[in-house]
């Protein structure tokens, strides 16, 4: 890697304000000359749909009167795109804008694949919750993206099925354990909702809801926090519902848990405000019949919930025109009518706060049509959003727990000892990487 040790760890350090002189030396972009230097074309690589029409309003408006235009380069997601990001990068031949998963942040940036764009961000701070800008800045006065969409975490339940079997929308999860119970008994051969252990993000979520913190800085060392008190309460939590039967085992994203959803075998599902989607294509005999509220929280008091998903607009130190990219990735973040036109386009749940309340969002998603204030509400509950913590191998991370986990779920045996699965195997690897590593 170009930086040295100190140089990465201090580039992807979590939740720890740390100098902005150190950070200057790790791909920040101290030349803002380029926006006033002419023409610039521009290569953003994303896999968000219909974004072409969404750069055009850019292309034939803001762009065209600075000379900056934009192509949009379809991709994959996920660990996918990260790695073509980083092969890029390495000869020096990676776009000029790409869109990263929040969590693929501090991984880019540890690879000096990120530029800070501090300089060039404006005020754009100030449109964003608080724990999303900060998923962006890395604890640090660096900026290496701005944010595009966000997942905060929600409860939904079949309003008819519920009514149906007596049982009351819980606010807290030990009354949640109650309710999957409570259908058991009513019903068994039906379940609240499942653990599913084939997509890491949900757990992650649950986890940040109850306060972990899975990577941070301690001096010059990362310290992994992921068999912290609070993930092994969520584990435990999850793992004894699973012994006991009073939930599903099965993953995810399956045809027989889209069937389950559509006849009405699983009754309520923990996920994201993307949820109406996937929702509408796994169970499209439902339509109107679910309702969504705030996810169940650990104390009567709380208010809090965790984040499933999300992306940002980040701009790579191998662009040319670092300036009038960053530029761009503003305008697409904060504009009024690009934001609009995410919404219409690309079926985003935009990180900008005011645009969760704008026209585009005054009408319930079709699939919920029976809940007017849906937006209103998910408005309010991403206000909420815990702040999250993330590292440098994330994805090491991510594939253990799809393993151990799946591995727990299928035995019904201990989750905390997946978790601690976790936890050794990520150590192990930010080690191999190089890294310090406190214990």
């Amino acid at each position: 890697m170009p930086n040295t040790k100190h140089c990465r760890l201090v580039a992807t350090a979590l939740a720890v304000a740390l100098g902005a002189t150190t950070l200057a030396a790790c791909g920040s972009s101290d030349d803002d000359s380029d926006a006033r230097s002419g023409p610039a074309s521009l290569t953003y690589w994303t896999w968000t749909p219909g974004m072409d029409k969404v750069v055009d309003l850019w292309n034939k408006g803001p762009g065209k009167k600075q000379q900056i235009t934009v192509t949009v380069k379809k991709q994959a997601s996920g660990d996918t795109l990260v790695t073509k990001i980083l092969t890029a990068h390495k000869a020096k031949k990676a776009p000029d804008l790409v869109q990263a998963e929040y969590q693929a942040l501090p991984t880019l940036v540890s690879n000096d694949a990120l530029a800070d764009i501090s300089k060039n961000a404006g005020d754009a701070k100030g449109k964003f919750a608080e724990g999303v800008w900060q998923q962006t800045t890395l604890g640090s006065d660096a900026v290496y993206a701005i944010p595009q969409d966000i997942g905060p975490m929600m409860f939904y339940y079949r309003e008819d099925l519920f009514k149906k079997y007596g049982l009351t929308v819980p606010t807290t999860w030990e009354q949640f354990a109650k309710t999957a119970r409570a259908l058991k008994h009513k019903a068994p051969d039906k379940d609240l909702t499942t653990f599913s252990s084939n997509d890491s993000g949900l757990f992650a979520g649950l986890a940040q809801q109850a306060g972990a913190k899975w990577w941070t800085t301690s001096g010059q060392k990362w310290k992994v926090g992921i068999n912290d008190a609070a993930s092994q309460k969520v584990a435990d939590f999850w793992g004894g519902l699973v012994k006991e039967g009073a939930i599903d085992n099965q993953p995810m994203y399956t045809p027989a848990w889209n069937k389950a959803l559509n006849t009405g075998k699983q009754i309520a599902w923990v996920s994201a405000v993307w949820a109406p989607g996937t929702l509408t294509s796994g169970a499209p005999d439902t339509k109107g019949k679910w309702k969504m509220a705030p996810l169940p929280q650990w104390g009567d008091s709380d208010s809090v919930t965790g984040s499933w998903g999300g992306s940002s607009t980040a701009v790579t130190t191998d662009s040319k025109h670092q300036a009038a990219a960053a530029k761009f990735a503003t305008w697409l973040n904060t504009d009024p009518k690009a934001l609009t036109a995410l919404a219409k386009e690309s079926g985003i749940y935009p990180a900008a706060t005011t645009a969760q309340t704008s026209d585009a969002f005054q009408e319930p998603p079709a699939f919920f049509s029976n809940q007017p204030d849906f937006y209103p509400q998910a408005a309010k509950i991403a206000k909420t959003t815990a702040p999250s913590a993330w590292g440098p191998n994330v994805n090491v991370a991510y594939t253990t727990f799809k393993d151990a986990f799946a591995a727990a779920a299928k035995n019904k045996s201990d989750f905390g000892a997946a978790l601690a699965k976790m936890q050794d195997d990520t150590v192990a690897d930010l080690k191999k990487q190089g890294f310090e590593v406190s214990e």
